[in-house]
């Protein structure tokens, strides 16, 4: 894969991640926005972004994780790159 198809595969990625944070907290976001920190997030959302993560992309994400390492959209797709069977085929 060339840099140019990483680069489009992240990016395509982080606006999937940042679709389905956005369909949980119900607002448009900037994958930069620090989620429990601004109170987009809490761990009822944290919860349901936990499961939606697991069904669209395969990956297991367990709901702690937002709070404790996943402060952002942008790093939520980060773990999603990491974790998921393949994440650029959903």
């Amino acid at each position: 894969m060339t840099s140019a198809q990483d680069k489009s595969t992240q990016a395509e990625l982080l606006e999937q991640t940042r679709v389905l944070v956005e369909s949980v907290v119900m607002r448009r976001i900037d994958a930069d926005t620090a989620l429990i920190e601004s109170g987009l997030v809490d761990s009822v959302l944290a919860v349901e972004i936990a499961l939606r993560v697991e069904v669209v992309f395969g990956a297991r994400l367990p709901p702690t994780e937002i709070a404790e390492h996943l402060a952002s959209v942008a790093t939520l797709a980060g773990f999603i790159a990491d974790n998921a069977p393949n994440p650029s085929s959903r």
